[in-house]
Order: C-alpha cells, then structure tokens, then sequence
C-alpha cells in the first residue's frame, strides 16, 4: 500500500514544534479554538520564525470568522485551513477566495457521515473524519470502527481523507490495514501533554515496516 499523509496536530509548544519539525510527518497542525491545546497565532508565529518547517503547516478553527481566518492563514502563510465546527460550504467557498490554502472539512463519525461528505465535496479540498464524543470536537483518543475507512475513501472521490481519532503506536497497524490515505493524531504521541520524540519515532517505525510488508 502506499504510505499514508501524516499529520501530528496539537503542537502548542515549541519544543513540540522542533520534535515535529525533525519528525516524518507531512503536516503539522496549530488549534485556534477552545481546546486543551489551543495556541494564540502571535506564539505560532514566534515559533515559526524560530524553527525550519519543512512541512505543511495546517490551523484549525472552530465556528471562527472567514476574516479571522483568512488573516491569520495570510500572516502564518498558513498551507491548510481546517474547519472543525459546524461551518457550511460557503464558509469554505469563502476562505478558498480569499486565500491560497488548501481547506479541509473535519466530520464527526456517524451514521450520516458519507452523506455529510458529499454535501461537502464541491468546496474542500480534503477531510477529517474524528470519533463522534459527546462535549468534544476532537483530540479525546478515541477510535472509532475503522472498517469504515474504505468507505469513507470512496465518498471522498480522490481528495484526501485523514482518519483521526485513537491513533497511537499501539493501534496504527490495525489501522493500516484498511489503507487510509492520510492519518491525524494529537494524544497518541504524547506523554504528560507534550508531544514524545519516543511515541513518535515508534509511530513511524510500525507505519514503515507496515507499508513495507504490505508492498
């Protein structure tokens, strides 16, 4: 198979920032909206000046102004917008205006979920699909029934689709198995709320060896 995008989401510091940086990931992602990992853009914009990221850098929001963010992609010459809340398909329409960023719509996993991505299909150029937790947007760890995941890849109709949700080094294998095109986590490489170098390096190890193995 072929080795899925990678996404270590949640950096709020910047030694999480220089553990990503120096890391496999293909995207690191910034939240802006209320969250245990919630960072300001004036500190995103300090540790950028301060770290070479040679990644995609990806901001999250959450029922935020197109102003708000389309100013703050302008000013962290942001890659990706991801709209994590209730947003509709003109607020991407929108952003895709106004800015230079790919944008991507975060969907909660549910039993209207492939309808929700068509709705979405003609205006983002890529998805999250998180667990459904009831009081929580994402981040929480939890996975949900990833036998899901080929279906969810054909409703996306060749655009991107990252699975989040409970992933770990522990768990990657059992969902690689149903070849994602791209994987998402926050809890899953960190220890005591910081990013982990370890977590991390293992993460990518077992995803490596899989891919290996699988071709």
């Amino acid at each position: 198979m072929e080795k899925p995008a990678l996404k270590y989401c949640g950096i709020r510091s910047l030694k999480d920032l220089q553990l990503a940086a120096q890391s496999q990931a293909d995207y690191v992602g910034f939240i802006f909206a209320e969250s245990k990992r919630k960072v300001s853009p004036q500190d995103v914009k300090k540790w950028l000046n301060q770290v070479r990221v040679e990644k995609k850098v990806a901001g999250v929001f959450v029922n935020e102004s197109i102003e708000r963010m389309s100013r703050i992609a302008k000013e962290l010459k942001l890659d990706v917008i991801q709209l994590h809340g209730d947003e509709n398909p003109a607020v991407a329409d929108a952003l895709r205006k106004l800015t230079d960023c790919e944008i991507w719509k975060a969907l909660h996993h549910h039993h209207n979920t492939t309808q929700e991505i068509t709705r979405f299909i003609d205006n983002v150029d890529g998805f999250v699909i998180d667990s459904s937790v009831k009081g929580a947007r994402g981040g929480t760890g939890v996975a949900f029934s990833w036998d899901c995941v080929p279906e969810y890849q054909r409703a996306v109709i060749g655009k991107r689709c990252f699975i989040a949700g409970g992933v770990n080094p522990d768990s990657v294998t059992g969902l690689l198995k149903w070849q994602p095109a791209g994987i998402d986590l926050a809890s899953g490489i960190e220890k005591n709320g910081q990013k982990d170098k370890n977590l991390m390096r293992l993460l990518e190890e077992r995803m490596n060896r899989y891919v290996s193995i699988s071709e």
